[in-house]
């Protein structure tokens, strides 16, 4: 729960002064002494500070904010990358890992005011032999999808977390576009560069049924959202869903992981929501195979790093990730590499607020040289 002040005078009720007032006044002085190192008890004291579920007394920007504050203070003090003290709190061993990058290049759904029912689109540069080459692949792709989009007429503004956001006749309009870029690139589709989707499937549920809302106003059953899904797998090189299905259809992603799991990485976010509770739930439920982490989702690090482990045990897949609501810090980059997550979730090759991940990332290759590897196994 994030604390906001709620006064519509200022910043349209988003303002957080009473959230950094809870740092100052509440958790400062309850912290003070502590060792920085100690982050699971610094950050266990902060949840007992707190005393709600969801952190809604202190708000869990208070308490995340000091949670990454104490993680970077304790890589100063022990003279190490920020990367490499989240590897040790992590139990990390081996090679490092770089994570293989999800690119956002069309926006749809919340994230845009066009036409398109899907949220994301994505490239996944899962041929590149570095994350260098791989940041290079999908700008050069990127580049070429908004010349594409400006010969078809469309614009070419983008999204909230900078895809383009165009008009399009159809919801497949956007994956035929984005292959016809792959290939006017000079890439192959499914070799060099697949597809990620984030349908974000919970915004257009309805009453049992799936509303295309922002195209066509057609709906779908939960069966007949599956074979969609099934059928775009077939005929688009798509590596990765995410959210598609809706956070309340049970039975609906128990079908697509009975029906897609074996072929596709389900990723579990609006569902899963970085909860270690929940997701031990899905986990014994065999409820899809790969979960999104947002730090902001549960609100401290310890918490965050709980349910990597607990996914990475599980052998589910883990994709740390942004939110649309960003800023130039790049702590997810460094979650990343730490945790050896092997992909990450930043958005498009554009906003400075999602490219700070992307030149964090080139700067840790750089410093790695040799002692990383990059992607997935």
């Amino acid at each position: 729960m994030e604390l906001r002040d709620g006064d519509p005078k200022r910043y349209g009720g988003k303002g957080v002064r009473n959230a950094v007032a809870n740092v100052n006044k509440i958790l400062a002085p309850k912290l003070k002494g502590m060792r920085v190192e100690d982050q699971a008890e610094i950050d266990a004291r902060m949840v007992k500070l707190d005393g709600t579920a969801n952190k809604s007394k202190l708000g869990a920007n208070a308490i995340l904010g000091v949670s990454m504050a104490v993680c970077r203070a304790a890589a100063l003090e022990s003279g190490v990358p920020l990367y490499a003290h989240i590897r040790k709190l992590h139990g990390g061993k081996g090679k490092y890992v770089l994570p293989m990058p999800m690119m956002n290049v069309i926006n749809g759904g919340a994230h845009a005011t066009n036409n398109v029912d899907f949220q994301e689109f994505m490239l996944l540069p899962k041929g590149a032999p570095s994350f260098g080459e791989a940041m290079r692949y999908g700008a050069e792709t990127f580049h070429t999808l908004k010349k594409l989009l400006q010969k078809r007429g469309l614009m070419t503004s983008v999204g909230d977390e900078g895809g383009f956001a165009p008009n399009l006749k159809t919801n497949a309009e956007a994956m035929d576009v984005i292959v016809e870029a792959i290939k006017a690139a000079g890439f192959k589709p499914g070799k060099d560069i697949a597809i990620a989707l984030d349908p974000a499937a919970s915004e257009f549920f309805e009453e049992g049924r799936y509303v295309m809302k922002k195209s066509d106003g057609s709906s779908m059953t939960p069966g007949e959202m599956i074979q969609l899904w099934s059928q775009w797998a077939k005929k688009y090189p798509v590596v990765s869903l995410e959210d598609g299905m809706g956070e309340e259809d049970n039975a609906g992603w128990a079908a697509i992981t009975q029906a897609l799991g074996k072929k596709l990485q389900l990723v579990g976010d609006d569902n899963f929501v970085t909860n270690p509770k929940i997701f031990a739930e899905a986990i014994r439920n065999g409820v899809a195979n790969a979960i999104l982490i947002k730090l902001n989702q549960i609100g401290t690090v310890t918490e965050t790093l709980e349910t990597v482990a607990m996914a990475q045990k599980a052998q589910y897949g883990v994709v740390i990730s942004h939110r649309s609501g960003e800023t130039e810090d790049a702590f997810i980059a460094d979650f990343a590499v730490g945790t050896g997550a092997g992909q990450i979730k930043t958005g498009s090759l554009c906003r400075s607020e999602r490219i700070a991940k992307y030149n964090r990332l080139l700067a840790i290759e750089q410093e790695l040289g040799k002692k990383a590897r990059f992607g997935l196994d």
